[in-house]
């Protein structure tokens, strides 16, 4: 609703302003030139409306949003702050003196840029301008260190792009085997629709997918997440601006971003890292172990056959190349545990029963 009163009056105010330019200041045109400078005025204002200020619309409603009440005085003072300032810089120039269209683009230019400027100084240092005023004595991230440093609820959890577009984070949240709060990062959710928007169908999908978790995470009774809009202009890495985040909060991280669980951990920030607990709750096949497989491919050495289990894990059959689409039992002789995950090796259970005949 307010998106069309907006391109409502930025349309108005383009016509306005035409119409004003042309009956004014150009007035040896006809009056059908005329009406088209204000048709053009008009259209020109619709489509900055709709466009320029239609696309920034969705992350400003998102900050108003998620802001809070002292924040949005904090911005309030500074908006006020910045038309007294515009107001003083405009009576020490000579705006008078101008021609009458000259002055008044000066006066809107200086009142646009000044109050701007001002209210996004305001607004960067607001945590500061509410303790001064004293709207808030501490920050949220000063709430969340506090609460975990008395023990009074578990630490709070920071959830990345690739943790809520993975899936699995709800599934263990549904389990109850990850408690506490989750908060996902404002920045982390404009990833999220940038990938969502994207021209790509497979990032498109993996985007939606994404928002469509956490709305589903967010009508679930028994998860508490919420969306913390706190930025860092300053930086442009989202996986940066994470890590500096739950430093401040002295939060964990959510993930299973191999990269950034490594930067993380030279930051010494706990991760939580959902491959890691996959690998972990996978089932142990010790050497000697009789598991029936279905041998699906090729190896990369001469003679292997390639399996998996039913949780993923990669199973090379030596010799089972000549068994590939067929289900047989092998025996485990050996796992192997990397950073990638478990592999475990195998002999075809025939053979080996062969291989002891013959010997004995």
């Amino acid at each position: 609703m307010f998106l069309r009163l907006l391109t409502f009056f930025a349309s108005f105010s383009g016509g306005l302003l035409s119409f004003w330019l042309a009956f004014t200041y150009l007035p040896f045109l006809g009056t059908v030139v005329k009406l088209g400078i204000v048709l053009a005025g008009t259209i020109g204002g619709f489509f900055f409306g709709r466009i320029l200020l239609g696309s920034r619309w969705s992350r400003w409603e998102q900050r108003f949003h998620s802001a809070s009440i002292p924040e949005l005085l904090t911005g309030a003072i500074g908006l006020l702050f910045g038309l007294l300032v515009s107001g003083l810089i405009l009576l020490s120039l000579p705006v008078g003196k101008l021609p009458e269209l000259p002055g008044t683009l000066l006066a809107v230019a200086v009142v646009i840029t000044t109050t701007g400027m001002v209210v996004k100084i305001a607004w960067a240092k607001r945590e500061e301008l509410s303790s001064f005023f004293g709207l808030r004595t501490e920050g949220f991230e000063a709430a969340c260190i506090k609460e975990n440093r008395r023990g009074n609820s578990p630490a709070y959890k920071l959830l990345d792009t690739s943790a809520v577009i993975d899936g699995r984070i709800a599934d263990i949240c549904r389990t109850g085997f990850l408690e506490g709060n989750l908060i996902v990062p404002g920045f982390v959710l404009a990833e999220l629709q940038k990938i969502a928007d994207s021209s790509d169908s497979l990032k498109r999908n993996r985007g939606r997918r994404g928002l469509d978790i956490l709305n589903k995470m967010q009508k679930e009774p028994n998860i508490s997440i919420r969306i913390y809009d706190k930025d860092f202009e300053e930086l442009s890495d989202v996986d940066i601006k994470i890590v500096r985040l739950a430093k401040m909060m002295d939060a964990r991280v959510v993930t299973n971003d191999f990269n950034l669980n490594k930067v993380a951990e030279l930051y010494g920030v706990p991760v939580l890292n959902i491959n890691e607990l996959a690998n972990a709750i996978k089932p142990v096949a010790l050497p000697g172990e009789e598991i029936l497989v279905h041998v699906i491919k090729e190896g990369k050495e001469h003679g292997q056959g390639i399996a998996y289990l039913e949780d993923g894990t990669m199973i090379v059959v030596d010799g089972g190349r000549r068994y590939i689409g067929e289900e047989i039992h092998v025996t485990v002789t050996s796992v192997l545990q990397t950073a990638a995950g478990r592999m475990i090796f195998a002999k075809p259970k025939e053979e080996l029963i062969a291989k002891a005949g013959s010997l004995s």
